[in-house]
């Protein structure tokens, strides 16, 4: 049975820092480089309310629920955004990683891959977890392709099935990777960041 506890995790460039309310400052910057909060299917928080949604992931880890992290990109030192695990399932050893976000400049660049290749190696090699799951909004196209081309196996589509911020209900995708998939997708993943100049 799996027990997710809060740990750094670095390497290809990023470094995972679990989340904080010091983080705060760096969230709020990097949510502003975009105006992300604009994507209304999205979760990432307006600058006013960056410090609730510290809170609410906080809670959430306290009840075993999630574990989050803020994302610093190390050549420059700056926080560039959050992910986390969720829907956590010890009983069957799963995790879900989502909530992520990072600010329009480091979006498709190395940050999710290398995000994505740190979370993965954590749930299946240290953790021991047998699924790693993945859900988006049925609109959101880009975070689709991005989970895609990770590796991920699309598993259908709940209809009307979570409640957006702005109170519409949302169809929402869902994806997994298993753990005998795993080597191959750290393999795909690897290559995508040797390309990009990390060994």
């Amino acid at each position: 049975m799996i027990h997710p506890q809060p740990q750094a995790l670095a390497g290809y460039g990023v470094r995972l820092e679990p989340l904080e309310p010091e983080h705060a400052d760096g969230l709020r910057q990097a949510a502003t480089d975009g105006a992300l909060w604009e994507l209304w299917y999205t979760s990432v928080p307006t600058p006013d309310a960056v410090e609730q949604y510290i809170g609410v992931a906080l809670a959430g880890q306290r009840e075993g629920k999630m574990l989050s992290w803020a994302v610093r990109e190390l050549s420059t030192g700056l926080i560039v955004g959050s992910t986390r695990y969720h829907d956590i399932v010890p009983e069957i050893d799963r995790v879900e990683i989502g909530y992520t976000w990072y600010g329009a400049q480091w979006q498709r660049t190395f940050v999710n891959a290398a995000c994505k290749l740190l979370l993965l190696h954590h749930a299946f090699e240290d953790l021991r977890c047998q699924v790693v799951g993945f859900r988006t909004d049925g609109i959101n196209f880009t975070s689709q392709r991005a989970i895609e081309n990770l590796g991920a196996h699309r598993d259908g589509t709940l209809r009307h099935h979570q409640v957006r911020r702005d109170g519409t209900a949302r169809d929402t995708v869902m994806y997994s990777i298993l753990v005998h998939e795993w080597p191959d997708v750290a393999r795909h993943l690897r290559d995508r960041l040797r390309r990009r100049g990390f060994s």
